[in-house]
């Protein structure tokens, strides 16, 4: 079963409809509500190495859904410490869980200052509100 849309206060929103949420110098990442919900039943995270760097802005990996590949989109740049194995087994996770067990990739920061350019809750539902 899907989750009901929320956009929690503890995370950071980029406007590709991604997430961070930050403890010390690591950023747990996901997709939001929203775009689990436009893509669908999530089939297939193709996920990054663990030691690969990503950068702010470009793509780390895929996921497949019934309708459609979408590009995974950082919120912030640094380098993988970490893939949530049971998504990549089990990738409707992200369906009922997308700031929970769906989480997607773990970073170790190299710049904490792009933390300031994501946007807070109200900011990326006024985003929606916007694109609607």
């Amino acid at each position: 079963m899907a989750a009901e849309e929320s956009y929690p206060d503890d995370v950071r929103y980029h406007e590709e409809h991604d997430w961070a949420r930050v403890d010390g110098d690591v950023a747990t990442l996901g997709i939001t509500w929203y775009a689990q919900d436009a893509l669908g039943e999530i089939v297939h995270f193709e996920a990054p190495e663990e030691g690969s760097s990503v950068a702010r802005d470009e793509s780390y990996g895929e996921v497949e859904s019934v309708k459609a590949v979408s590009d995974l989109i950082s919120p912030v740049s640094g380098e993988v410490v970490e893939v949530n194995a049971a998504v990549v087994d089990e990738p409707e996770k992200v369906n009922d869980d997308p700031y929970g067990d769906g989480w997607l990739v773990k970073i170790r920061l190299s710049d904490a200052s792009e933390l300031g350019e994501l946007m807070d809750a109200d900011a990326y539902r006024k985003l929606l509100e916007d694109q609607a």
